[in-house]
């Protein structure tokens, strides 16, 4: 048995989450997966990128409209059929493939994606949910984003809805309710820094890594 293990972290929009993610896995020196994952799972399937982009953390519809509803002859030769119909549950499996995968090969930590639950069964894994005050939130995506705190707070709420229901489709669990995770925290009352430390903290002693 290999000594890999993964970080699964959960985030709510304006949590300084993927800042965190990027912090701890540099800190632990292991691979981090994000946005990454698209481009990965596009070059795994043959599949244009944009497929994945369009559903990323989005729960299945259906047959989508638009470029999800039609035959893709943007295929790549042998990767899939050229009569084959692709939903956001097929590029979900796609993608959860290509975790799983990574997750075979070395330690790593990946961000969303449901990968907790895609790596359910994967022996040595943390999975962690970092939320914020609603107030920190709003501040950190003014500065990121130099827009209102109105359209900060409508982007949270539209982003909160949009991750919740994509994670409770797939995982059949309830993003961001402690039950779900081995450890839930709020970055707004230790800081993004202090965070990562506490969360390397948690993980050493759950994982039993030096």
């Amino acid at each position: 048995m290999n000594d890999y293990y993964v970080i699964n972290l959960g985030r709510q929009l304006g949590s300084g989450g993927k800042e965190i993610g990027e912090k701890l896995a540099k800190d632990l020196g292991i691979a981090f997966y994000d946005k990454e994952l698209i481009n990965l799972a596009s070059k795994e399937s043959g599949l244009c990128k944009e497929f994945f982009e369009k559903a990323d953390e989005k729960a299945s519809q259906g047959l989508l409209g638009g470029l999800f509803g039609t035959r893709f002859p943007f295929i790549t030769e042998g990767a899939y059929p050229y009569n084959s119909y692709l939903s956001n549950d097929s590029l979900f499996k796609i993608q959860s493939d290509v975790i799983r995968h990574l997750a075979e090969k070395q330690s790593c930590l990946f961000v969303g994606r449901c990968a907790d639950y895609v790596l359910r069964d994967h022996p040595r894994c943390a999975n962690v949910f970092v939320s914020a005050s609603p107030q920190a939130r709003i501040e950190r995506l003014t500065k990121r984003l130099n827009i209102s705190e109105e359209k900060a707070e409508e982007i949270m709420e539209k982003a909160d809805k949009k991750r919740s229901s994509y994670y409770n489709y797939y995982s059949y669990n309830t993003w961001g309710a402690a039950a779900t995770y081995h450890l839930c925290i709020d970055s707004s009352v230790l800081g993004i820094d202090r965070t990562v430390e506490f969360i390397k903290s948690f993980v050493k002693q759950k994982l039993q890594l030096p």
